[in-house]
């Protein structure tokens, strides 16, 4: 017969350990619980390391800056470019040519700059004409405009003084950013349409973005990012190694196969609508000598400065001015100069400049003859590409050396007709419109024409027909013209063509290199 006693102890103790399992269960589960909530509820922060950025000022008006703060998410215009160069509706949704000095635009409804003021022709037509300012340092690049109007809350009436083909292009450039015209101090805080809103900023050191919830294209992907500006290159690679930051732009040639190989990195390498490129001082005698700037084309070897200089990674030798992948280039039609140094120096003789002593060295009117190459290290690739041209003149028996200079300075010695040769590396067709840069370099009283020297009555014929003229087939004609007699007159020589390369994290996703280096961070942008 059962002992009830020993029966009643057993499942006593039968009763507390199940207790004590179930309430185990319960705080492994509630652990479990908490972890996935602390997960979801996580900030998704993303540090990023960049090259440039706006070093007082947050208005897009201002300057560049508008570059700066588009590629960080707060600012839009009314149209964009895809990755593929493909123009693209923004914050518009489509245009119409009225004739050929009207154009209207149709604006995109319900959309909110970050205060949640809503966004209507009001503020498109007070973003325009803050630019139009006389007192705007780049309101020239918008003279054409003779008037914009609000027709409705969602209709935007654009009128030229006279046919101007690349209006609707222009609107793309960040300095026609749609602004929020209820806030009166744009430069500390902006407020913009963008996937992010602002929240803090250190002049040339740091700005933080945050997600824009009521972003009209969909929720981004991050909580927070943090722009960090490092000019140092070295620093910047660094810094995505150590896993400071997840996204760092401009890595130096130099470092992309090391970075490459370590385990959690990942290098994008694609090209862009950059052209390095030098100015030539034609206003200074041999320069003045059309041969002697075909020579000094014909001295350049561009597989090696790509090569040497650039690592292979950080451009391909440049034919014209437009990259190939550019729908407004020439460069089929052109034959590019070959590295071909007897070619060279037998033009160069025909100008006067030989070796008159002997020496090794070529000579000019009694003197030795010299070509210094002017740059700027912001840029990673530009000294060593200014080196490695200068090394190759030498070769041939010209004196020449690289001379790396502050932004600001050489630009005043540019201005100042202070240089031989100028190493710039400019974005060719930002807007992606061939005129931009053409008009800027090449019609006779522009500003950096004022560099060179150059004055060409046929290539500002050209330039103001393509400008008028509304079909698109003669503007492509017109447009080469220039490119075919600025290749031959050479009044810039065009060395390379950039290709941009960002290192990220393996924890990022959805980043894409635009070509015109104008979009940076993305709605799509995300952290896993």
């Amino acid at each position: 017969m059962m002992d009830l006693r020993k029966s009643s102890t057993y499942i006593i103790i039968l009763l507390c350990t199940i207790s004590i399992l179930i309430a185990g269960c319960a705080d492994q589960q509630q652990n479990e619980d908490n972890n996935i909530n602390e997960n979801e509820t996580q900030a998704k922060i993303v540090e990023i390391a960049q090259t440039f950025g706006p070093s007082d000022s947050l208005d897009p008006s201002s300057r560049w800056v508008g570059w700066y703060v588009r590629e960080a998410g707060l600012y839009e215009t009314l149209f964009s470019y895809d990755e593929n160069m493909e123009m693209i509706p923004e914050l518009a949704t489509g245009y119409e040519t009225i004739n050929d000095t009207a154009w209207q635009i149709t604006l995109r409804e319900n959309v909110t700059f970050h205060d949640g003021t809503p966004m209507t022709s009001e503020a498109v037509v007070y973003s325009i004409n803050r630019v139009r300012d006389p007192d705007n340092t780049r309101s020239s690049q918008y003279d054409f405009i003779e008037d914009v109007q609000a027709l409705d809350d969602y209709t935007v009436l654009i009128t030229t003084e006279k046919p101007y083909a690349p209006a609707i292009a222009s609107l793309t450039d960040p300095i026609v950013s749609i602004v929020n015209p209820e806030v009166t101090d744009l430069a500390t805080s902006p407020s913009g349409t963008g996937p992010y809103a602002f929240e803090s900023f250190e002049p040339g050191i740091e700005l933080v973005v945050n997600k824009n919830n009521n972003y009209w294209a969909g929720q981004p992907q991050l909580d927070v990012a943090v722009f960090n500006y490092v000019s140092d290159p070295v620093t910047r690679s660094l810094k995505l190694e150590g896993g400071d930051v997840q996204i760092a732009d401009g890595i130096p040639p130099a470092e992309v196969a090391r970075l490459d190989a370590k385990d959690g990195i990942s290098i994008h390498n694609e090209e862009t609508m950059r052209t390095g490129f030098m100015y030539v001082n034609t206003r200074k005698a041999p320069l003045d000598d059309i041969h002697v700037r075909q020579a000094i084309n014909h001295a350049i070897d561009r597989e090696q400065v790509i090569d040497a200089a650039l690592e292979g990674v950080g451009g391909s030798p440049a034919v014209g001015l437009f990259p190939s992948l550019f729908s407004w280039s020439a460069n089929e039609q052109l034959d590019p100069y070959d590295h071909n140094p007897e070619k060279a120096l037998d033009m160069l003789a025909q100008a006067g400049i030989e070796d008159e002593d002997g020496d090794g060295t070529l000579d000019y009117a009694g003197e030795t003859f010299s070509l210094n190459i002017k740059t700027y290290a912001s840029r990673p690739e530009m000294k060593p590409a200014a080196e490695a041209m200068a090394a190759q003149f030498r070769e041939i028996g010209i004196e020449s050396e690289a001379i790396i200079l502050e932004s600001g300075a050489l630009s005043a010695d540019m201005s100042d007709g202070n240089y031989d040769l100028g190493l710039y590396a400019w974005g060719v067709a930002p807007t992606g419109d061939p005129d931009y840069f053409l008009s800027q370099h090449f019609v006779s009283d522009s500003k950096y024409a004022g560099w060179t020297g150059y004055s060409n009555e046929d290539v500002d014929e050209w330039l103001e027909m393509g400008r008028t003229n509304m079909d698109s087939d003669k503007r492509l004609e017109y447009y080469n013209n220039v490119q075919k007699e600025a290749f031959e007159d050479c009044p810039e020589i065009f060395v390379f063509y950039y290709r941009k390369t960002v290192g990220t994290s393996d924890e990022i996703q959805g980043f894409t290199i635009y070509p015109n280096e104008i979009t940076f961070l993305t709605e799509n942008v995300r952290l896993e």
